[in-house]
């Protein structure tokens, strides 16, 4: 798997940001394969889940960590925190808000 050029294999965890559309209702997870679980959330795999109630699935933010583990911690932390600071986090990777999923090459 690909992302601009960065081998995602090689990473045991990702914390997530998907969202419906630039500047609406922004959902935190945690994976330990970025491409699969987003299109779960484009699929709607988990029919009753949250994200999909609510069509959050457009990867507009992500991070990178070594193991599941870390990337769990970073969801709980992203999660306590507030709006305006994931939107500054969003806003500093995909300023326009772009489905990610799309520039990852499986």
């Amino acid at each position: 798997m690909l992302f601009r050029g960065i081998d995602l294999s090689g990473f045991g965890g990702f914390t997530y940001i998907t969202t419906n559309r630039p500047d609406g209702m922004l959902y935190v997870g945690f994976t330990d394969d970025i491409y699969r679980r987003i299109a779960e959330h484009k699929t709607r795999h988990y029919p009753n889940a949250f994200s999909a109630q609510y069509n959050l699935d457009k990867l507009v933010y992500f991070e990178l960590f070594e193991t599941a583990a870390e990337a769990y911690a970073r969801e709980q932390q992203l999660k306590a925190g507030n709006r305006t600071r994931k939107i500054k986090l969003i806003e500093g990777m995909n300023p326009q808000w772009l489905d990610l999923y799309d520039e990852i090459v499986e």
